[in-house]
């Protein structure tokens, strides 16, 4: 008799997310909404990477904003780690956060200049453990060993290190309290290439071994077909076309996807793809193009995308928000 394998819960789940901001212009005027988020859905299990791609201005950094509990949604469910945040007393909240890390872009403004690597290690755990002095110096000395660091760097401080070095400290000191979840915002882009592969290999092996999940936002598609299982793109604060790395890397549905794509360079003649051009720049999320938030810039755009507004809908195992797929 076989059993069959019970589903694996996801660690984040995000049902309608959203993300408002009132702007006052003055006691004459009307105030506005910035919608920074406008209504976002995935899922995310243990051990898995979802990548958020998309140019500046799109929502990312506030997505990561809200995933780390760093700020409440206007609107939606976020469930992490099996727990619904909407409604949480504020102690369960400061629990639930040890649960969700974050690996900021700039390691060096991450980190204090004025602590040694032993003392940046050893905060988290000394604010959030009830562990004794000699069993924090035992697990810094393990994550220390864990992100390649050796123990006699453990008396520096962040300026002796290069940035690949610094940015290891800053996943050390994200992993230090087993987190399910770590959001990485842009965690290799101030990075030369060399170091780039070589951090990006340090979070896979992470993952690996601790079953990590990690939210990975990035501009740089490359890094994403590297680390990413899934892929979710964003637009003006929605969700454009969401499925796994191969199907939107091989198969790409929205035209702004095959946009991002067509625009990501490549050493292999074979890969190389028709440069599709984007006519324009992001809208102002202050005052958003009816319909189809994009279609202002889309090569395939109809009358139909001026009036109506896409919604997300499943096509061939993927999730794309376009009237012309």
């Amino acid at each position: 008799m076989v059993i069959p394998a019970l589903p694996i819960p996801p660690v984040l789940d995000a049902r309608g997310l959203q993300k408002h901001y009132p702007l006052r212009n003055g006691w004459l005027r009307a105030p506005q909404t910035v919608r920074a988020l406008d209504g976002v859905d995935f899922t995310l299990c243990a051990g898995r990477t979802l990548a958020v791609v998309g140019e500046s201005g799109c929502g990312k950094t506030t997505l990561a904003r809200l995933l780390t509990l760093i700020e409440q949604p206007t609107a939606g469910t976020l469930v992490v780690d099996g727990r619904d945040i909407t409604g949480m007393d504020p102690q369960a909240h400061a629990l639930l956060r040890q649960r969700v890390q974050i690996v900021f872009q700039n390691p060096f403004s991450s980190l204090n200049p004025r602590k040694t690597l032993a003392a940046i290690l050893d905060e988290p755990l000394a604010i959030n453990t009830r562990q004794s002095a000699a069993e924090r110096r035992d697990r810094v000395d393990t994550l220390m060993q864990q992100v390649g660091l050796r123990k006699e760097q453990a008396d520096r401080f962040p300026h002796m290190f290069s940035g690949g070095q610094r940015q290891r400290i800053a996943i050390a000191r994200a992993m230090a309290l087993n987190p399910a979840v770590v959001i990485a915002d842009e965690p290799v882009s101030a990075l030369d290439v060399s170091i780039q592969a070589q951090i990006l290999n340090l979070f896979m092996d992470l993952q690996e071994e601790f079953g990590t999940a990690y939210v990975f936002i990035s501009h740089n598609l490359s890094v994403v077909e590297h680390v990413a299982h899934e892929v979710l793109v964003m637009y003006l604060g929605k969700v454009v076309e969401f499925g796994t790395r191969q199907s939107v890397f091989a198969t790409p549905l929205h035209p702004y996807t095959q946009a991002l794509l067509s625009a990501s360079p490549t050493l292999d003649p074979a890969l190389q793809r028709k440069v599709i051009p984007i006519q324009g720049e992001l809208p102002s999320p202050l005052a958003p193009p009816s319909g189809c938030a994009f279609h202002p810039r889309c090569p395939q755009a109809v009358s139909r995308c001026r009036d109506e507004a896409p919604q997300l809908r499943d096509v061939g195992g993927q999730r794309v928000a376009c009237h012309r797929v």
